[in-house]
């Protein structure tokens, strides 16, 4: 299966206010331009502000859909959030790779992500935090999230090198043994117990 790479972002940890105190976060990923190197532990310009749930060697790569930003921009207008960042620009969700022709549905875990220059393999779904209503600007997004499965996919790098908005990758097949959405449904039912 094709797909290609609408966008590549990153970011440094820096301090933002949520409900009224500084957190450190990475969320807001900026595009970088021109091929993007990634290691062992993600692009070379990221960083996460908590390795506990960010970051590492199984999920150095945040990866998510760009047929997704349509319901975040119109869930984004229905929470009252007209004209703040109307466009959500690639990156808006926190996530490295913005991907378009490949959905949560596609993908199994141990599936690997074919760039001409790099390699990475699908290990697990998002779960959304605190930080991502915050991003969103609205309570609900992470219920949100969790009730469409729109979460994307962390990677871990198999082969290093570099990525760039604009290329086009291949999906290699795994082991075909748990797909995004069941692994995501399994997190959150663990969490609901």
């Amino acid at each position: 299966m094709r797909f290609q790479l609408l966008g590549v972002q990153a970011a440094k940890v820096r301090r933002v206010m949520i409900n009224g105190r500084g957190v450190p976060s990475a969320m807001h990923k900026m595009a970088l331009l021109g091929p993007a190197r990634v290691g062992a532990l993600g692009l070379e310009l990221d960083e996460q502000a908590d390795l506990s749930v960010h970051g590492g060697l199984e999920k150095a790569v945040y990866a998510y859909p760009s047929e997704h930003y349509a319901h975040w921009r119109q869930a984004r207008l229905d929470a009252g959030l007209g004209g703040i960042d109307d466009a959500l620009a690639p990156g808006a969700l926190g996530e490295n790779l913005t991907l378009q022709g490949l959905l949560e549905a596609d993908v199994w875990v141990g599936d690997v992500l074919q760039f001409d220059n790099c390699a990475l393999r699908v290990t697990q779904p998002r779960e959304p935090c605190f930080k991502f209503n915050a991003s969103m600007g609205f309570n609900q997004a992470s219920k949100q999230m969790a009730q469409m499965g729109y979460c994307g996919f962390y990677l871990a790098v198999d082969q290093p090198g570099a990525v760039q908005s604009g290329e086009w990758g291949t999906l290699v097949a795994g082991p075909r043994r748990a797909s995004i959405p069941e692994r995501f449904q399994a997190k959150l039912f663990k969490h609901m117990r």
